[in-house]
């Protein structure tokens, strides 16, 4: 079985993976404050890595957000609203230093690419030969897959990409997208993006006007690129998408109004059929891709 860790905006997550099986082992969560210190946060990291009885000498996969130099791991976290005291740390030596169990070496990749790889391969887009990622919690990851292979460039692709450096009415997405934008914009210092969920669940205007209009924004900025790309699925993951009742309605709207409309009706799994989907891995995706790419290493 593979170690591996999953870093999230206010979580961190660490298990075993069967990557034949796909069963997930071991399943330990802790929180992580993303305004901690640098030594705050690796302490978390290191506590939830070491409740796992992973063998000495394994090679542990970590996915983790961007910017981040991924080959040398060392983070590069400035002005994305999270991690900022980890700017410039060895986070892969800290590690293979600081584990209970000495690893043998380290494997890092971008939790939105780890998040899709885990969807494509086990999930909710299996089967299609071109597929995008969305994760929407602290900000905005996005993946962008053809033929199992995560691309930085091409058609519909952005920059890296990487929807956060897009841009929405001359200012970057996430000043629209994210949680700080929605806590911003809703304007209760008392609330969280989950209170303002139940809100609007509970029939508030002023919260569901509010989910609609991040949502729905999304869609129109991502709409066109899917087309480009010649997407026939995005998957929806992270934090927010456990509302997906919510989510989805504004972001198909915001979708067909950029130029990718998403049938009712998907017509079951076929590779040319449009489809709009919440992550289906039970929250253990990026899990799953990060073991994947650990066991391409080896």
């Amino acid at each position: 079985m593979i170690p591996v860790i999953e870093v999230g905006g206010t979580h961190v997550t660490a298990a075993l993976v069967d990557l034949a099986s796909g069963r997930i082992a071991h399943r330990t969560d802790l929180p992580l404050d993303p305004d901690g210190s640098a030594g705050e946060i690796l302490r978390a990291v290191r506590a939830c890595a070491d409740a796992v009885d992973a063998p000495a000498g394994a090679c542990w996969g970590v996915a983790v957000p961007g910017p981040f130099d991924y080959a040398k791991g060392i983070a590069l976290f400035a002005d994305v609203g999270k991690f900022a005291s980890l700017y410039g740390t060895d986070v892969r030596a800290d590690l293979l230093g600081g584990l209970r169990r000495c690893p043998a070496d380290v494997v890092f990749l971008n939790d939105a690419h780890a998040f899709l790889i885990g969807e494509w391969s086990a999930g909710a887009v299996r089967g299609h030969t071109r597929a995008v990622g969305i994760t929407l919690g602290t900000g905005v990851g996005s993946a962008f897959l053809a033929e199992g292979r995560i691309l930085d460039q091409g058609p519909g692709i952005p920059p890296e990409g990487r929807m956060d450096l897009t841009r929405l009415g001359g200012a970057p997405l996430e000043e629209t997208v994210s949680r700080r934008a929605i806590l911003a914009r809703f304007g209760d210092p008392a609330a969280d993006v989950r209170d303002i969920a139940e809100r609007a669940r509970a029939g508030q205007r002023r919260a569901r006007h509010v989910l609609d209009e991040a949502f729905g924004a999304l869609g129109r900025v991502l709409g066109p690129r899917l087309a480009a790309f010649g997407a026939s699925a995005v998957v929806v993951g992270g934090s927010m998408a456990r509302s997906w009742d919510l989510v989805a309605p504004a972001l198909k709207a915001g979708l067909a109004d950029g130029g990718w409309p998403v049938p009712d009706q998907t017509g079951g799994e076929g590779r040319h059929t449009r489809a709009m989907r919440p992550a289906g891995l039970a929250g253990d995706a990026a899990l799953v891709g990060v073991a994947r790419a650990v066991a391409a290493r080896e």
